[in-house]
């Protein structure tokens, strides 16, 4: 393994679905994808891990103009070059055969040399959308909870497949950690690319990189309007946001820390002295499920 996490040659995991909420954990993958512009390296068999009647393929037109199929399935993508050190691991969570999935992925990880992961989730919480988004990360391996200055999680309960491959690949000697953005659960319907945001930068830190932001900011921005708007119109729900910015302004909030404080200081700074790149617990939580998953 390398030095340290950063300087390993890293992938980043995100699954469409339930571990996905706003699909912020698909978007921050996806954003990395296209930056770094990576390519299809690997993909898995559909039919041995989707059941088409719960996850169903789609048709389209392709650029040709012709209707083609597109199924569900799970793609990895990789640099183009050799000394690329980021991979992306990005699809919808499977349905079935976990373990033989987790095996096959593992596989394509140990010819990929790859040293360390990091798996995004977003899971639906009790959070006002006016705040920042609270982003979690934790981690089993000591080495790594010593180096980021994480925790280990001490969720029991049931899990998607990031925990499963997780497992998968502490038994192969490749660690792990796991980030989860919480969602505010009143707009479990729309994507959040405040979200979204969130999760890229925490991409930031722990892959030693800049990661462009696009047009996440101003659609950030938008996304929350678009809500202040609907509360507006809404004295329920206006009354109820308000009782979760209270709450979550009587806690000691990550995001007003010093230390978040210096790390957002010494994010700028790299920015403004143009920085080169460089090469680039599971479960949301659910109104009929309120146990509160891995985070």
């Amino acid at each position: 393994m390398a030095e340290t996490f950063a300087q390993g040659r890293l992938l980043v995991v995100a699954f469409e679905g339930w571990n996905d909420a706003g699909e912020a954990a698909s978007g921050a993958a996806r954003v990395l994808r296209d930056y770094l512009r990576l390519e299809p390296i690997a993909e898995v068999e559909p039919e041995d891990y989707f059941d088409f009647q719960f996850n169903r393929p789609s048709v389209t037109v392709d650029e040709a103009g012709e209707r083609v199929l597109v199924w569900p399935s799970v793609t990895m993508y990789g640099p183009a070059e050799q000394d690329g050190r980021i991979a992306v691991l990005l699809g919808t969570e499977p349905s079935r055969g976990w373990k033989t999935f987790s095996d096959e992925i593992m596989d394509v990880l140990v010819d990929q040399e790859i040293d360390g992961i990091v798996m995004l989730g977003a899971l639906l919480a009790d959070v006002p959308h006016t705040r920042p988004i609270a982003v979690s990360a934790s981690s089993d391996d000591p080495e790594l909870r010593a180096e980021f200055g994480l925790e280990r999680s001490t969720y029991e309960g049931p899990v998607g497949i990031l925990s499963v491959l997780a497992d998968a690949a502490a038994r192969r000697g490749i660690p792990s950690i796991s980030v989860w953005a919480s969602v505010p659960h009143y707009v479990h319907n729309a994507p959040s690319p405040k979200a979204t945001l969130a999760l890229v930068e925490k991409l930031e830190d722990l892959l030693g990189m800049d990661i462009p932001r696009g047009d996440l900011v101003e659609e950030a921005a938008a996304w929350e309007s678009g809500i202040d708007a609907l509360a507006s119109d809404d004295d329920d729900m206006s009354s109820y946001i308000e009782q979760l910015e209270q709450a979550r302004d009587t806690v000691d909030s990550p995001e007003a820390s010093g230390e978040a404080i210096a790390k957002e200081f010494e994010r700028y700074l790299r920015r403004r002295d143009g920085r080169n790149p460089g090469n680039a617990g599971d479960e949301p939580w659910r109104p009929d499920r309120p146990d509160r998953p891995d985070a």
